[in-house]
């Protein structure tokens, strides 16, 4: 009986077959690309049918940031499998233009738009809630309770890694492009259309409780002598016992919120 012959591979044959998909991302999914893929079509190499949302994100777009996916034309969601020769196109939300008959990958907006925020947007959290809304936020926020709280109490995940936005739990999210604090909240209010929701001076700008109305004699032992005498409008925050009032604070926030208003008026999309 012959011996079998051993059957040796050469270096290519070990290799698995590489399929290549071309993609193109729009607007201002461009910021997550290196400058030599913006605005143009690019080939992305891979191995067997990974998922669309794969390589999006493998090629360094987080996956909340898109609300819009063509797959050769033809409207596609993240778990369409990926062939060799398709062609993926990637959109951001759209404004004014009427997509409702087509697929969108980005889940509905939220109800009651609520925020947590990363350790770098303090300055935005208390903004926020200058304005009324709803923002959760502390300095030692780890990535993973992050991504927990957005998912589980369904807020809107603010941040300014992109990493954080790829993890699987997160649904809603948004990364503020934004260096300027008072920047950031327009583009914020812009990017979830919350101009006409603002409610000022409503939570406390350092917890996040809901503002209650207090009598002045509940609390006049803690008053300065000054405080007693010129003003009679107290709030209280039920969280940490914090007290507001119509202070010489007051009227420099108030000009914020009219310059934030301001902006929402020039608004210009696509």
């Amino acid at each position: 009986m012959r011996p079998s012959k051993e059957l040796h591979l050469t270096p290519d044959a070990q290799r698995p077959l590489m399929n290549r998909a071309t993609f193109r991302f729009y607007a201002e999914l461009n910021d997550f690309l290196p400058p030599e893929r913006r605005g143009k079509s690019f080939v992305l190499p891979f191995t067997g049918h990974p998922s669309v949302k794969d390589r999006i994100e493998a090629a360094g777009v987080p996956h909340p940031e898109v609300d819009l996916l063509l797959v050769n034309g033809v409207s596609a969601d993240f778990s369409t499998l990926l062939h060799d020769g398709d062609r993926v196109s990637a959109y951001p939300r759209f404004r004014r233009i009427d997509v409702a008959a087509i697929t969108r990958v980005r889940p509905p907006p939220l109800e009651e738009p609520r925020f947590v925020l990363d350790i770098h947007l303090g300055q935005l959290a208390e903004y926020l809630r200058l304005l009324g809304f709803d923002a959760r936020y502390r300095n030692d926020f780890h990535d993973e309770t992050l991504a927990r709280i957005s998912h589980d109490e369904a807020r809107i995940l603010l941040t300014k890694d992109r990493g954080l936005l790829k993890r699987g739990p997160v649904v809603h999210a948004y990364y503020v492009r934004n260096s300027d604090p008072k920047r950031q909240v327009v583009e914020v209010l812009r990017r979830f259309a919350l101009f006409d929701s603002l409610a000022p001076f409503r939570r406390c700008l350092h917890c996040n409780g809901a503002l209650e109305r207090v009598e002045k004699e509940a609390v006049l032992d803690r008053l300065e002598p000054k405080t007693r005498l010129y003003y009679d409008a107290f709030s209280r925050c039920p969280e940490c016992d914090r007290l507001y009032w119509k202070g010489s604070h007051h009227e420099r926030m108030q000009r914020f919120v009219e310059w934030v208003l301001a902006q929402g008026e020039r608004e210009t999309d696509f």
